[in-house]
Parts: C-alpha cells; sequence; structure tokens
C-alpha cells in the first residue's frame, strides 16, 4: 500500500492541477487505468496486473 500510495503522489497528485472535483476525478481516473492496464510492476514479474491475474487463470491446475 505504501507503495502505491508513494506512486499515486508523485506520478499523479503532485504532477496535475485539479480545477474541480470532476477534473480531479478525470485526472485520477486516467492514471489508475494506466497504472493497472500498461505499466508493468517489479513485484509482479514486470508484468501489468492484468497480465499478472490473467497468468494465474490460465496457468496450470494444481
Amino acid at each position: 500500500v505504501e507503495s502505491f500510495n508513494g506512486s499515486l503522489r508523485d506520478e499523479c497528485l503532485n504532477v496535475h492541477w485539479f480545477l474541480s472535483l470532476e477534473d480531479a476525478q478525470e485526472k485520477i481516473e486516467h492514471w489508475r487505468q494506466e497504472y493497472n492496464q500498461y505499466r508493468p510492476h517489479s513485484s509482479l514479474n514486470n508484468q501489468t496486473p492484468e497480465e499478472f491475474i490473467r497468468s494465474l487463470q490460465t496457468g496450470p491446475d494444481l
């Protein structure tokens, strides 16, 4: 959680000015989608979270 909070703060909150609540919601949602869909994470073997979930779902049955 601390790593995520640091990433959100450094890559989104410290970079953007929010002109309204709606503007903040749009910018944060855009960042969230990029973070969850397109950005590889070292803790997930350099896969995006979506790729990691798919690899678990299609992995060998135990």
